[in-house]
């Protein structure tokens, strides 16, 4: 069972990172609060890893930090919520955000995000709230660096590929990010992302 994985990243996306190490290429779903944290291709990173089996194949889920594999966890304790859904969770809302919707019961918040039905949002606020109080008095915060801008085409692409693998209407995520664009003083993979759900939450 892998819990934890080191090495250079040889290749990054909002969903999915390749981790080179020992001389094999380790690909790993991640949440887009880990995808903004991410360093440049061939830098070192460290990963917390959650292995998931089954009879038909074996996938790693990364987390840049603890919190984010600990929320992971606690997410797909919940009747209904598998590995894929408790990501798609931590790349529809930050870390602290979840915590605080949670805690307080805020399903309609919850629902909000792609995948995430009343029955789910409620289940969610039901089972978690006590756990999710105790996360926000002992939270692990960071500060993930800038994400380089590229071309505006590729930035705009990549964007619209991320909230489009978070359950979002291709025409409907593309409107959410013109819309962000034109509220940006500079524009990142990034902030147009964080922007762009903004809009659509």
């Amino acid at each position: 069972m892998i819990a934890h994985l080191s090495g250079a990243l040889f290749l990054k996306t909002p969903q999915t990172v390749i981790v080179e190490a020992g001389g094999i290429g380790y690909e790993i779903s991640v949440p887009l609060s880990t995808f903004y944290a991410l360093p440049e291709r061939n830098e070192r990173i460290s990963l917390h890893i959650y292995t998931h089996v089954r009879e038909d194949a074996l996938s790693l889920f990364g987390f840049f930090t603890k919190l984010e594999k600990d929320l992971f966890l606690m997410l797909i304790t919940v009747s209904g919520i598998g590995p894929k859904l408790a990501l798609n969770v931590l790349s529809g809302i930050g870390p602290q955000d979840l915590c605080e919707a949670i805690a307080c019961g805020d399903s309609a918040r919850l629902q909000a995000i792609p995948g995430v039905g009343r029955k789910t949002a409620d289940r969610i606020a039901l089972e978690l709230k006590d756990r999710a109080a105790q996360f926000l008095g002992n939270r692990e915060g960071f500060s993930p660096p800038q994400v380089p801008a590229g071309g505006m085409e590729e930035i705009t692409e990549d964007a619209l590929s991320a909230l489009q693998n978070l359950g979002y209407p291709a025409k409907i995520a593309r409107q959410a990010i013109e819309k962000a664009r034109f509220s940006l003083d500079e524009t990142n993979l990034e902030g147009l992302i964080k922007e762009a759900l903004k809009i659509l939450a």
